[in-house]
């Protein structure tokens, strides 16, 4: 069965043309001029975009963290994504001290295969940095995985030193392999947390308070230094504020391979939300933490001007009843996450509505950029014939109010209670197969295929 998506626009990130798209089971068969193409059935988007499925580049499904886990598994969480308009996730698996790579990834795989409702791909977290981590860096790339996450903050869990940083740089700039950075300093963050508690303070928006973002910016510029050093390309993983961005801004303006991302949580939170009255701040904290208002507008012009690069969420959902509440008392308790992957899409399109973004860069953030930054181009993050059929046909619109009423995370809070936006998903196509449509969820939680992934197409 051939399907024929007619009538709408179709979004690149050079813009949008009226065009006929021909779905051939799970690939796109033709682009074409409207009226020069035939289907078996038609789906009529008249009205709407038609953009490539969203690339959510940063979740964290089942994560293991301080004693309890996110709440959503790869099932419930790659179908709210497809709810959103995000087609593909790329994970995080976690090695834990004294294990090996392979066998963390082997352990995530045995978690998402057969739950995933849309295509996955993985990232690695190095925390154990030794000999044979480094050796099994080079199988991890042969195995799709090729970007490795680490960790200048969260000591004794996480945490690097530099030392073991710029031994897995050479490792990454031998195998062409990109290493993502959480850039906080996490040695002085300790120390700042803990005078906190010390003098009584142990509210939700201390959280915020001991994780200054002088700290992010220092981590950073240490992180950037690193790469140059080694040779070895860098991307900074949901990075929050200004003083970082600057540091991202002047390493690419020299050439550096420096690459950013930021979370709609920076663009549209604030340290604010950590401070509401009754603990309810504590839905909010998450590392970095939410910033104030006055870093937003930065963060806004890194991504039109590209030093911010992808728009990715860091979906790390914790229920605020027993999950949240383990640090009434101690922030430091707080597990640190919130809900977005259903929510990406959405939220970038209200900064189109706000004139923030333009529709290219909109999909140039959300698919293009990261099926490129991650080795998924052309098959994802495209509207090409040969590409996957992963569409989304959107209605700019049609409105909607975010809520934890009817949104499809497994969480029990919004961090957009009362958001009121412009434009919705109307159908989502994963591989040529209808997931969402006005009817609803009409996918299967089985559908999602692993993704093995080549090299940061950017370099190589």
């Amino acid at each position: 069965m051939t399907t024929l998506i007619t009538g709408g626009q179709v979004v690149s990130p050079s813009g949008a043309f009226v065009a006929d798209v021909l779905v051939d089971g799970e690939t796109i068969a033709a682009v074409g001029a409207p009226g020069t193409l035939s289907g078996d059935e038609t789906i009529d988007a008249g009205g709407k975009y038609v953009l490539p499925g969203g690339i959510d580049a940063h979740t964290h499904m089942e994560m293991p963290f301080g004693g309890t886990h996110s709440v959503d598994t790869f099932s419930t969480g790659t179908t709210a994504a497809a709810w959103g308009g995000t087609t593909t996730i790329i994970d995080f698996a976690v090695q834990a001290k004294g294990t090996s790579l392979l066998s963390t990834l082997d352990k995530w795989h045995a978690k998402a295969d057969g739950n995933c409702a849309i295509d996955y791909g993985f990232h690695m977290i190095v925390s154990d940095v030794n000999d044979q981590s480094l050796k099994e860096m080079e199988a991890c790339v042969d195995a799709g995985v090729g970007s490795f996450k680490m960790f200048m903050a969260y000591p004794g869990v996480f945490y690097s030193t530099d030392g073991e940083i710029l031994l897995a740089m050479q490792k990454a700039r031998e195998i062409g392999a990109t290493i993502m950075m959480h850039a906080e300093n996490g040695i002085a963050i300790d120390q700042l947390a803990a005078q906190a508690v010390a003098a009584g303070n142990t509210d939700p928006v201390q959280h915020g308070l001991t994780r200054p973002p002088e700290l992010e910016g220092e981590a950073t510029s240490r992180a950037i230094q690193l790469a140059k050093v080694t040779g070895s390309p860098l991307y900074i993983v949901h990075l929050s504020a200004s003083q970082a961005l600057a540091a991202v801004a002047e390493a690419r303006n020299d050439g550096q391979n420096v690459f950013a991302e930021t979370c709609p949580q920076y663009l549209y939170l604030s340290i604010e939300d950590l401070a509401k009255p009754d603990f309810e701040g504590a839905k909010y904290v998450a590392s970095p933490p939410l910033r104030e208002k006055s870093h937003q507008a930065d963060l806004w012009r890194g991504l039109r001007t590209n030093d911010l690069s992808v728009v990715s969420t860091d979906h790390c959902p914790f229920c605020f009843k027993d999950q949240k509440e383990l640090g009434r008392g101690d922030f430091r308790a707080i597990p640190n996450g919130m809900p977005g992957v259903e929510h990406r899409m959405d939220l970038l399109h209200q900064g189109v509505v706000a004139g923030e973004l333009t529709l290219g860069r909109w999909v140039e953030t959300c698919s293009a950029t990261p099926a490129r930054m991650f080795g998924l181009y052309p098959r994802k993050g495209v509207i090409a014939a040969g590409s996957d059929a992963d569409i989304v046909i959107y209605d700019p619109a049609a409105s909607q109010t975010l809520s934890a009423s009817t949104h499809h995370m497994n969480v029990d809070y919004s961090a957009y209670e009362g958001f009121e936006l412009t434009g919705r998903v109307h159908t989502v196509l994963s591989r040529g197969r209808v997931v969402v449509s006005p009817d609803g969820f009409t996918g299967s939680t089985s559908h999602g295929k692993f993704l093995s992934r080549s090299l940061n197409q950017y370099l190589n």
